[in-house]
């Protein structure tokens, strides 16, 4: 039986390292808010989009959208936009949850303050 040098083996471990370290990163889950950002200023009298992009992770299915702890909408796309209903002027959080089937929240979540005038 031949065997491998030792930095033969060293590579092949650091290359299996490597390509497997993305897979668990996207296995752990993520949302991205891209808009509005934290500490934006939106206008009261616009339609104010949510930009989103998720990743649900093991356990997740879908994600819900909550305006100062109150859920406002259910998206199955895990990428996209979603307008916002008016918001009254004031300071307002927005959350993404991510969800299981049952519309259980998993515990991923992300959420951005806003300030409406």
């Amino acid at each position: 039986m031949r065997r491998l040098p030792a930095f033969t083996l060293l590579l092949a471990l650091m290359s299996g390292t490597f390509l497997l370290a993305p897979l668990a990163m996207a296995a752990e889950g993520s949302i991205t808010i891209e808009s509005p950002k934290d500490g934006a200023k939106l206008d009261a009298m616009n339609q104010n989009k949510l930009v989103y992009a998720v990743v649900p992770g093991p356990g997740g299915d879908h994600v819900h959208v909550y305006v100062d702890g109150k859920e406002v909408g259910i998206l199955r796309q895990l990428k996209g936009s979603y307008t916002l209903e008016t918001l009254t002027a004031g300071k307002h959080d927005i959350c993404i949850k991510v969800v299981n089937k049952a519309h259980t929240p998993i515990g991923l979540q992300r959420c951005v303050a806003v300030s409406v005038e």
